[in-house]
């Protein structure tokens, strides 16, 4: 009986994480949560964010991509999905690595909500000045 041997990565944005299993297969599917990616993410602009990988690469094969998302929004989550897929990638077919950093999709995006600072309302706005 033989195997079938995945590649795992873990991609990040804000407070999202995603955790990426990719096999090669005869065909190129996406699973987010147990649902196809068009159903989860439901908007075309996310579904080409998580496909952007496969187009940086040039169609580098063909892949059964399970990933498991969790935390931040709905476009956090396909951020974090394509950063984890190309990290997969990356890790099956070393070759890949060029196009996709020259493409920004092997950096992680850092960016993250400031936190609150005590006597502000918010992590930078005061409370309005009144001179009596």
């Amino acid at each position: 009986m033989t195997e079938t041997r995945y590649i795992p990565a873990i991609g990040r944005r804000k407070t999202a994480r995603a955790s990426v299993r990719i096999t090669p297969a005869d065909k190129t599917t996406i699973t987010v949560n147990g649902k196809p990616a068009a159903e989860y993410f439901k908007t075309d602009d996310r579904t080409r964010v998580i496909n952007e990988p496969f187009v940086a690469a040039e169609a580098a094969g063909t892949y059964a991509i399970e990933v498991r998302v969790s935390g931040g929004g709905v476009s956090a989550q396909a951020d974090a999905t394509r950063h984890g897929i190309s990290r997969a990638l990356i890790k099956h077919v070393a070759e890949l690595r060029a196009p996709l950093k020259a493409a920004g999709l092997l950096t992680r995006d850092s960016r993250a909500v400031e936190r609150k600072k005590p006597g502000l309302r918010k992590a930078r706005k005061a409370p309005q000045w009144s001179k009596r």
